[in-house]
């Protein structure tokens, strides 16, 4: 009888332990990510639709590295500095701060919190925070798309700057080229001060700008003349491309990696070229013309309109990049913090690229003997223009002119992967059951690119320089990110509610950040942006080319067309949701004001029961319900 009963206990244990065995090859055979998959993805997600788990950054230093490298890029370089001394100097830095602690700081956190707590992309953040207003994420994919189009046609140019820096001397240097004309006059002639009078007298013009204007881009009279395409721009251009979709190819996998290179690399060398700067005969006299304060600048309200834009620009926000990036954060992942250390050091990169740049300024000028405003530019006359000019005056000059577009390169690559990750992000997020399955995730980045690839055509062309310049003044423009910005803070602070949005920040992060933050997207940042905005369309002046060419009306008519096409996306679709849902007209608003059923916190089941406050409770018989996925249950028993 014993032994009957001890055999029936032994073989009852026997089952389970075989039960427990079966329980665990299923959850290492099943459930583990298969080749060729996205990370997470189940035989049965891709039998029964459901779309595969997110990926989450390998470690923190990538998410790090990653939104560095994305608001660190060329305005930081060739923008900043140039804003600073044209707007009275050090006065400069205090309209600056002031937008960045009413404006950037407040909604780079914003948008960084809202990708982390929904784990979604730049639009469908909004479909499940504040559906009514899921416009603001269709704003922000159109200006991103725009922007990529165009941005990447600079490191085209720098590549081809690159590739021409590998010669005995530098093409730009000299007038003894097939570019040049007769009134070419190198610059070493302006210390003759009895030759460069009479030279003065005519219509000269530099080497490096003839190198520019005759060689790069063989200009022509405007953008009615197109032109045909400069096949050797457009190859750089293919390349740059194809650099970019292997850097985003595997997602965040492949991202988080490239960074540790691409956003590293242009510090040590910006610092390398700040110590060859400040060394340099005149390089004091041009950081006094960088700082020097001149407070009656103030006064002027377009001081105010370049911080705010400078602003928005830099910090990369309104283009859903950073939502995108955020998104990939685990939940309790502390990114207050890091959001306020990043800021500074974008702030910090912009203030520093001031000393080197205005340093080789200050020497360039002091060598042709005229003064700094001469020849100070911003944007593409900087990095294409003054500063060749300036490293060929140097001692080893190809060595530097070198070192220089490598930075430029990297500065704008990791830029330009960025902002597409964060495109792609938002559009996959929209249909995750389609794109996240096997290799199609690759193959729409592919489709992307090259698309984006053929429209960049446009401004490789002997026209394209007023194509750039019209998609660069108007489609990525301040007012369209003011706008942006404005209706982010008044969807989170005044319809989902900031105390709420607080609440989840705190579920996330362990605590509550200074109120500081509250303060600035309930009143500070709305005020900020609808007072910049308005006075940038009262200040608006017709676009022009090297403020000499103007455009036509019509070419005025499609640069607002490509503005408008992101700002009109808000209302729009707030109407669309409007007429959409049920009843009578304000409970419709209230409907769609709403979050969506289940809330809109992505919070783990690990640490489902303390977010049960910040979401609605799930209707098991809803079509949006979710299951608790099955490896959880196996975890458990386990």
């Amino acid at each position: 009888m014993f032994l009957c009963e001890h055999f029936s206990h032994l073989k009852k244990l026997m089952a389970q332990k075989e039960k427990l065995q079966c329980l665990k090859d299923f959850h290492k055979d099943i459930l583990k990510p298969f080749p060729g998959k996205s990370p997470g993805t189940r035989p049965e997600d891709e039998a029964e639709g459901n779309h595969p788990q997110r990926e989450k950054w390998a470690s923190k230093l990538d998410f790090l590295l990653s939104v560095a490298g994305g608001f660190v890029g060329l305005g930081n370089v060739w923008r900043f500095p140039y804003l600073c001394y044209k707007n009275g100097g050090g006065a400069f830095l205090i309209p600056y701060f002031i937008f960045l602690f009413g404006g950037g700081l407040p909604v780079f956190f914003l948008e960084v919190a809202l990708g982390q707590f929904t784990s979604e992309g730049g639009i469908t953040c909004w479909e499940k925070l504040c559906p009514i207003f899921t416009g603001i994420g269709y704003a922000s994919i159109v200006i991103v798309s725009l922007l990529n189009i165009y941005y990447i046609v600079i490191l085209a140019w720098g590549l081809y700057y690159l590739f021409q820096c590998f010669q005995p001397e530098l093409p730009w240097a000299s007038c003894n080229n097939k570019w040049n004309t007769e009134n070419c006059v190198e610059d070493t002639l302006r210390k003759n001060k009895t030759l460069w009078g009479a030279v003065n007298a005519t219509n000269f013009t530099s080497p490096v700008t003839e190198f520019w204007e005759r060689n790069v881009l063989s200009i022509s009279d405007g953008i009615e003349q197109v032109g045909h395409i400069k096949w050797d721009l457009a190859l750089c251009l293919l390349a740059v491309w194809i650099i970019c979709f292997f850097c985003i190819w595997k997602g965040v996998k492949s991202t988080g990696k490239v960074v540790y290179v691409t956003a590293t690399f242009p510090f040590v060398m910006l610092i390398v070229l700040l110590v060859r700067g400040v060394t340099l005969p005149g390089a004091a006299e041009g950081i006094k013309f960088y700082l020097y304060p001149n407070v009656t600048r103030l006064g002027d309200p377009e001081v105010w309109i370049d911080a705010g834009t400078q602003i928005f620009f830099s910090y990369a926000i309104c283009l859903g990049a950073m939502t995108s990036l955020g998104s990939y954060n685990k939940y309790k992942y502390n990114c207050y913090r890091d959001c306020l250390l990043l800021g500074g050091l974008n702030s910090a990169t912009s203030f520093v690229s001031g000393f080197a740049i205005f340093s080789v300024l200050g020497f360039m000028a002091q060598e042709q003997g005229v003064d700094i405003a001469d020849v100070a530019e911003s944007g593409p006359g900087l990095a294409f223009i003054a500063y060749p000019k300036a490293v060929s005056m140097m001692p080893l000059p190809t060595f530097w002119a070198i070192l220089f577009f490598i930075m430029l390169l990297l500065l704008g690559l990791d830029s330009q992967f960025v902002e597409v990750e964060g495109q792609i992000t938002s559009l996959v997020d929209l249909y995750p059951s389609f794109l996240r399955k096997g290799y199609r995730r690759e193959i729409f980045i592919a489709i992307v690119c090259f698309v984006s690839y053929l429209l960049g055509l446009t401004m490789v062309t002997e026209g394209g320089m007023y194509v750039f310049q019209l998609f660069d003044y108007y489609a990525a423009s301040g007012v369209c990110l003011l706008w942006v910005a404005f209706f982010e803070c008044i969807a989170v602070a005044w319809v989902y509610g900031a105390d709420n949005f607080y609440d989840a920040i705190e579920e996330m992060i362990g605590y509550r950040p200074n109120p500081w933050m509250k303060w600035s997207w309930t009143v500070i940042t709305p005020f900020l942006c609808v007072g910049c905005f308005v006075f940038s369309l009262v200040k608006y002046m017709p676009l022009r080319y090297n403020k000499v060419y103007e455009y036509p009306d019509w070419s005025i008519g499609v640069g607002w067309t490509l503005a408008l096409t992101s700002m009109i996306c808000i209302p729009v679709v707030v109407v669309i949701k409007i007429i959409q849902s049920d009843g009578p007209l304000i409970e419709r608003i209230k409907a769609v004001a709403a979050p969506v059923r289940g809330g809109a916190s992505s919070c783990p089941q690990d640490y489902q029961p303390k977010c049960n406050e910040l979401a609605q409770p799930l209707d098991p018989n809803w079509n949006g319900g979710l299951m608790k996925p099955t490896h959880t249950i196996v975890e458990t028993v386990m």
